[in-house]
């Protein structure tokens, strides 16, 4: 059972961010810190990867834990429509590997 309403659980979800991730500030901030200079959301790539650099031919995709499944403490199948979840899971782990191989 949920322990949050169902305006709570919406608007908790609403605050989860696609882009500009704190993972994803974190590495940009140090590669810039580094001399590394990069492009953000390449659109014309398959998957959009998160950052690209033109001049290396090279993309890094971040991926969070829990979209995306990673087998490490930090993620948790919900306990709440648990079908949907892992459907939800499995499907975004698919299109990473897709993904992937088009790069």
């Amino acid at each position: 059972m949920d322990v949050l309403t169902s305006e709570q659980r919406r608007l908790n979800m609403s605050r989860i961010r696609g882009k500009d991730t704190k993972p994803e500030m974190l590495l940009r901030r140090g590669l810039h810190a580094a001399g590394l200079r990069f492009r953000l959301h390449g659109a014309k790539l398959p998957g959009k990867p998160d950052i690209v650099f033109p001049k290396y031919h090279a993309v890094i995709l971040i991926h969070g834990c829990f979209w995306h499944g990673h087998d490490c403490p930090l993620f948790r199948m919900p306990a709440t429509r648990p079908e949907f979840w892992a459907k939800k899971i499995s499907g975004n782990r698919e299109r990473d590997v897709r993904t992937a191989q088009a790069l």
